[in-house]
């Protein structure tokens, strides 16, 4: 078992903050966090992701320990760090596993640099997250007031409320709390100027999409449209709100190794 971590630089001179776990010799899985979190958040399934996987974590820019660049992110910038990223680490194609802003970057993977990803699992996204002016107002409130403003709200949309006392939600709400309201509102625009309704039925990749049963931010109708337009993808449906890889860890696990292998 290794581990190595670093900084990757991109061609437009951010840097992407990484972690590489699990043998060496074995097939790469790369995660990618929703927005508002850093690549902790897939702590309570690493253990079992890098027994059978070469782990690639990062950081999406403007989160954790990546860079934060003003002015406003697109899909299309985010994606080609994920593609950047698999280029500096000389890494030609690998496994992707998304959720929510994570899983538009695989969306966006799946259409536009197919050749990069074996399988992609899609949890917790949708094709379209509009109105554009929900976005708006949110980068306004955030640019204004900062990630406390928004902190409760969010954490309210991300799990259930029976959850929502539990330590892995208190830890998500501290990492939202030190995300930095630059990096946060820049990747909020991302998703407000998103629209790849008319491209998803164009990836082949396999797929394997995730719903939470009880998510009111990408409800299972967004994950059920997913699923009809790209072919042969699989569905599954998780008892859980928004991040369900936190409130579900063992079932999320148990979905994306089971489609894995």
């Amino acid at each position: 078992m290794t581990h190595r971590h670093g900084l990757a630089q991109m061609t437009d001179g951010a840097s992407i903050a990484w972690s590489l776990e699990g043998p060496e010799d074995r097939p790469v899985l790369m995660l990618s966090n929703s927005l508002g979190t850093s690549m902790a958040m897939w702590e309570p399934q690493l253990p079992r992701f890098a027994e059978r996987f070469r782990v690639l974590r990062y950081d999406t820019r403007g989160h954790g320990r990546s860079w934060v660049s003003p002015g406003d992110y697109s899909l299309d910038r985010l994606g080609r760090d994920a593609v950047e990223l698999l280029d500096a680490l000389a890494i030609d194609a690998a496994d992707f596993c998304g959720l929510s802003l994570g899983g538009m970057t695989g969306q966006w993977l799946g259409v536009f640099a197919p050749e990069r990803v074996k399988r992609l699992v899609l949890a917790n996204t949708s094709a379209y997250m509009g109105p554009p002016a929900v976005w708006q107002d949110r980068i306004h409130r955030v640019r204004g007031e900062g990630m406390a403003a928004i902190a409760d709200a969010v954490v309210a949309r991300w799990f259930t409320a029976g959850f929502q006392g539990a330590a892995g939600a208190a830890r998500v709400r501290t990492g939202l709390l030190a995300t930095s309201p630059v990096g946060y509102s820049a990747c909020c625009a991302a998703i407000r100027d998103m629209d790849l309704r008319p491209l998803v039925h164009l990836i082949h990749t396999p797929t394997l999409i995730i719903s939470g049963l009880q998510d009111p931010a990408t409800p299972p109708e967004h994950a059920m449209s997913l699923h009809e337009q790209i072919a042969g993808s699989t569905l599954v449906s998780l008892d859980a709100s928004h991040l369900s890889n936190v409130e579900q860890p063992a079932a999320f696990a148990d979905a994306v190794l089971a489609f894995l292998a």
